[in-house]
Parts: C-alpha cells; structure tokens; sequence
C-alpha cells in the first residue's frame, strides 16, 4: 500500500501498537470500489490539525478510504471479548474497525480508526463492511453528542462506493473515520481475565493508567502506597466517569441500544452507535433497537445496566485489585456518582438554582405525567424555559406552550402548578433562568427521522442534510431562524422507522 504525504505524517505514532502482539492482529484495509467523499467534518479535522483545505485533496480520500497509508500507520484489529445481552460471548475483536494509528494533534494524542473496512480475523461470520446507512448515523450521532457536552468518540469522515453490501436488504458500502484517544472496552479487560492471562491484564491495565489515567499511578498525600492501589484507583475512576456518563444520557433522552460490555468504552466515552435513538414522545420503557425483544437496553434500565457492565469490569480485574473487598469498594461509588451527576443535569434543565430532596419528587412527576401522555422529551424540556412564576394570560398569542405537547392538558397545569411554586422559593427573574436553561436544554437533537432524510439524500450523492444537521447540532441550544422544521414535533411516518443491531 503506497504512502502518501499526508499532512499529520511527521505527528503519528502507535502506542497500542507497542503492546504485545497478543493484543491485536495486523491487516491492511480492503479500499472501497470508486469511493467518494460524502462529507469531512472541519471540527475534527483541526483535533489532528488538518485545516479546510486539507480534506478536498485526493490524498484525503485515498486514505479514509482505505486505499493508503500514511508514514506512521500501522493499521491494526484488535481483539476483545464480552458479554452481549447479559450473556458471555467469548471472544470478539474488530470485526469490520481497523486502527491506523495514532495522531499528535494540537489538543491531544487521537487514535484514527477506519469502520467498515473489510473483513478481520475478529469478523466471524461478518463481511466487516459497514453500509451507508449506518455510516451516516454513527457519523451525525457523534458529533450530536459532542455539541450536548456528553463524552464520546468523534467522526472525522465519511467515503461510500457503490459496491453491494448485503443486509436484510442489498445496501451499498461505507467508512466511517471515528476519533478517541483509545478505543480500549471493558471487554478488552475480560479478554484477558478469560483466557487466564494475568500479565496481559497487568500490562493492559498499565497501558491505560499511565496513558489515560496517570493520576491513577501515585497514591493520594497520607495514604499508604500498596501494589494494587493504582489498579483499585482506575477502576474507581472508571466507575465515576462512566456513572457519569449515564447521567448525561438520561438527561437528553438517549438511548444507547447495545450496551454490551464491549461498547463500553475504558475512559467512559459514548462507543459504537449502531441502534441509538433519540426519544421523541417519552417512554420511560422506550426501547431504541427494534432487537431488543426483552428491554435490557431501554432508556430506564440504562444506569442499571451500567453498574452491571461495571461488575464484569471489576471482575476481569480482581486478579490485580488484592481481593473481592476492594472491587465493591469501587464499585458502590456508582450511586453516589451518577445521582450526584444527574440531580445536577435535572436541576438545571428545570432551571432550579440548587438541587434538594423535595425535588426529586417534582421531577418524578414531571416524568409521569410525560410518560402517560408520551409528551415529547426534548421540546417539553425547553417549552419549561417560556413558563412564568406568575401565569399571565397571553391574548391572541399563537406561542407554542409547554401544556400543548400533553392530551391531558389538565395533569400537565397541575404539575406546573407544583413548578411554579417551587421557582417561587429561588429569586431569580424569569429573563435569566430561561436564559440558564435554554443553555442547557437543547432545541435540536438527532431525531431518527431527521437522520433518515439524510441518509435519503446521501444516497442521492446529496450531503447537503448532513452539513445542515451537523451546522444545528454542533450548537443545539441556539434557535436558527429558518430552521423551525429541525425542532419540531417528528411528522407521523417517523413513528414507522425501526433501528436494529444491523443499523
């Protein structure tokens, strides 16, 4: 595979790479057929300190397309295993991602991985294609999730071809460049406490300590420096960040879909979006992937499954942690995290200054009444912003309210009044906490509709939706003028769209 003089070439390096060769098999991505480029994202791009005009080169494409190199790559498919649907899977790895390197940038060090490159030694049964259609989802979702502030993996570019891919239909082929600083799971540690390795696990463990969590290395001032303590610190920092995690996807109404333990990322970031969603109408009990008969992954059971994920992460590491003590040591800071996390994210969305027990029932509340009336999440939220302590009666006013997204307008006056009370106890002008919390509860989100008029028009060659969602949604909590059809309640056929783990 020919080099080429990519601009990132004298900043690459592989610090996976230097891992024995146990953790991963070398292999070449197979290039699309004819690739064209569907869209690059300048933000990501200025993380490897690439500039505009770098991403319209021939060069661009050639490599994120798979068809070259560049000096310092050392494209790689590494190998983990996992529990899937709660039920141990054994051995899995990068079927369809390669790692091509790692890039110094002007904010960090990026590990730049290809998805839907061709077949790996981890594909199994799998082509290890990805389609345009998911492409553009996993593409669009992760930067969505970055305008929200939410940790997770970025998306640098999009190549498609023509060439067949077979689904439950006959697809077409697609990349997708995805960004991390590691794409290191918690099944990469049970790969290793599985297969009875206790110095892989060491050495993996030390990789991320001193790579990601180096504060981890060093006991805290007037505590005694013991063997396990930087293992027992890392998992209890993994415990918070990805507690944490689960707060700020409560808190926008995401749903992640397969929350296998090897989607779920070492530095708690949002990883793999195959059948995420977006709520619409809430559901406590909404289930985003249409395979997902029994709702493990429902939007309720998220922080549960969490913990769970975290159990299994803590088990794989019990050889390095001196005893079964010290991981549920770790793991009981779950609660306190996550609950801390997400009474922050609620107070804010309804614009409380401060958080109190009493407000944990307003909020259960307010969830009710949503639930029964499938209110729609993110509108119902922002609406809140409009509401005033003393009600004023608005003649002639068309102004959508927050009462109008609820058949039971009744039950949700009832509750505002509840709200406005509670506002009633905070001095604050109304002018300035809607200004709080229009910074905090977004207008624009990644509904699947809107994701699907993309993908429509991807398909024609058109990536004129992409650019105009990734323009809303890298700012979500901005209204556009002219923009009005991007915030609105999803039209009646959304309600027909299914996302299952071939999305």
């Amino acid at each position: 595979m020919t080099a080429s003089n990519f601009l990132i070439a004298e900043r690459t390096d592989n610090s996976f790479a230097a891992l024995p060769a146990e953790f991963y098999t070398r292999v070449q991505p197979q290039p699309l057929t004819d690739p064209w480029l569907v869209h690059a994202n300048p933000d990501a791009a200025a993380l490897l300190g690439l500039s505009p005009d770098d991403l319209a080169t021939p060069e661009f494409l050639a490599v994120f397309s798979g068809a070259r190199g560049f000096p310092g790559s050392d494209p790689l498919a590494a190998v983990y295993s996992g529990h899937q649907f709660g039920v141990w899977a054994g051995q899995l790895g990068d079927g369809r991602a390669l790692l091509l390197g790692e890039v110094v940038g002007p904010q960090g060090r990026w590990e730049v991985q290809l998805k839907g490159s061709g077949r790996t030694p981890y594909s199994r049964m799998g082509d290890g294609k990805a389609v345009l259609r998911s492409s553009v989802r996993e593409y669009l979702a992760s930067e969505a999730m970055h305008g929200l502030g939410i940790a997770t993996t970025r998306a640098l570019a999009l190549t498609a071809s023509d060439e067949p891919v077979i689904r439950e239909a006959i697809e077409t082929a697609a990349v997708v460049t995805r960004l991390a600083p590691s794409f290191v799971r918690f099944g990469s540690f049970e790969h290793w406490a599985s297969a009875g390795r206790p110095d892989l696990l060491r050495t993996l463990a030390d990789y991320v300590i001193d790579r990601f969590y180096p504060e981890c290395r060093p006991a805290p001032a007037g505590e005694p420096d013991a063997a396990e303590g930087p293992y027992r610190r890392l998992l209890a920092a993994v415990v918070r960040r990805t507690a944490e995690l689960m707060a700020d996807w409560q808190a926008v109404g995401f749903c992640h879909g397969v929350m296998n333990t090897d989607n779920m990322s070492i530095l708690g970031l949002t990883l793999d979006y195959g059948p995420y969603g977006f709520m619409d109408g809430f559901d406590a009990h909404h289930i985003c992937n249409h395979t997902d008969a029994g709702g493990r992954y429902a939007w309720d059971a998220q922080p549960a499954v969490g913990h769970w994920n975290l159990y299994r992460l803590a088990g794989a590491l019990l050889p390095l942690l001196g005893g079964e003590d010290a991981a549920r040591a770790a793991l009981d800071g779950y609660e306190a995290a996550f609950l801390g996390r997400f009474h922050r994210n609620m107070a804010a969305k309804l614009g409380l200054l401060e958080w109190t027990d009493a407000d944990a029932e307003l909020l259960a509340s307010l969830l009710t009444v949503m639930h029964h009336n499938r209110a729609d999440f993110t509108l119902a939220f922002r609406r809140l912003a409009a509401v005033e302590r003393e009600p004023r009666p608005q003649a002639g006013s068309v102004r959508e309210t927050f009462e109008d997204l609820f058949a039971d307008r009744d039950a949700a006056g009832r509750w505002l009044n509840d709200y406005r009370a509670r506002l009633a106890r905070q001095a604050e002008p109304d002018a300035a906490r809607a200004a709080r919390m229009n910074r905090v509860n977004p207008l624009y989100v990644l509904r699947n509709h809107l994701a699907e008029l993309a993908i429509r028009a991807a398909r024609q060659r058109d990536p004129s939706e992409i650019d105009r969602l990734l323009g809303l949604l890298r700012d979500p909590y901005t209204e556009r003028p002219g923009s009005e059809a991007y915030a609105a309640l999803p039209p009646d056929w959304a309600g027909s769209l299914e996302v299952s783990c071939s999305s």
